[in-house]
């Protein structure tokens, strides 16, 4: 099985060029815009259950344009055998406007928990009380930690993954270290890309999508097989701010 985090739904690369069975998906308006890159011949498409949100501030460089509602979901390849679990609805913290984690059990082959997530952005590092993003993206952090904590006392293979809004693979990020505490053991958890710079974006060399891995699934994902997707074009012409990247897990 391969497991990607999709870019945003702006002209993305095509589907199969990513040959991904599961791909998350982030700052999707509806399913219907989904399917419109996921033909539903081919992939079944699950979004977030949240209600719509209210209309977000202005978009940068789009004067009078202002982000509508922002979903996250997976498109799984046809044939997959998967199940829904109920949407991690805590890590919106109550507040309308942050994203819900969207939970499903993959079963091609050895059964997988995957969690697809979109964290609030504003504070991809450090952690200054002077920002008002930090502390709302560390409220998220022990919602993140009882699903992993729960997951491995369960003793299932999971992965999460997504827009982290967060450069984790940096030494000592606060982040990463209060979610990776070590306990329980079987909690632990791996950036499936490791220290590897990013190539989207020559301006942003570290990446703040990840996906990273507990221990059974840990041992499960192939050597060099994480890649990222970069786009054959200018970055001008780019058709999103993020590359898509995957990794192979064994089943």
């Amino acid at each position: 099985m391969q497991a990607a985090r999709g870019g945003r739904l702006r002209r993305p690369a095509p589907p199969d060029a990513l040959g991904a069975d599961v791909i998350a998906l982030q700052e999707v308006e509806t399913q219907a815009a989904a399917e419109r890159v996921f033909e539903p011949a081919k992939y079944d498409v699950v979004m977030s259950t949240r209600p719509a949100s209210e209309r977000g501030p202005e978009c940068r460089g789009g004067p009078g344009r202002h982000i509508q509602n922002q979903a996250v979901g997976f498109a799984i390849r046809k044939g997959v055998v998967w199940s829904r679990n109920g949407d991690l609805a805590a890590l919106a913290l109550g507040n309308p406007n942050l994203r819900w984690g969207v939970d499903i059990t993959v079963a091609k082959g050895r059964p997988v928990r995957l969690l697809a997530v979109h964290l609030k952005s504003g504070c991809n590092s450090g952690r200054a009380s002077t920002d008002p993003d930090c502390p709302v993206l560390f409220d998220q952090l022990p919602v993140l930690e009882t699903w992993v904590n729960d997951r491995a006392q369960a003793g299932e293979a999971f992965v999460v993954l997504g827009d982290w809004n967060r450069r984790m693979a940096s030494r000592g990020d606060a982040f990463l270290d209060g979610l990776n505490d070590g306990e329980p053991a079987a909690a632990a958890l791996t950036l499936a890309g490791g220290d590897r710079p990013a190539g989207c974006k020559a301006r942003y060399r570290e990446f703040i999508d990840f996906i990273v891995v507990g221990v059974d699934a840990a041992a499960r994902v192939e050597p060099e097989s994480f890649q990222e997707y970069v786009y054959g074009a200018l970055e001008a012409e780019h058709p999103s701010d993020h590359c898509p990247i995957s990794v192979r897990l064994l089943g």
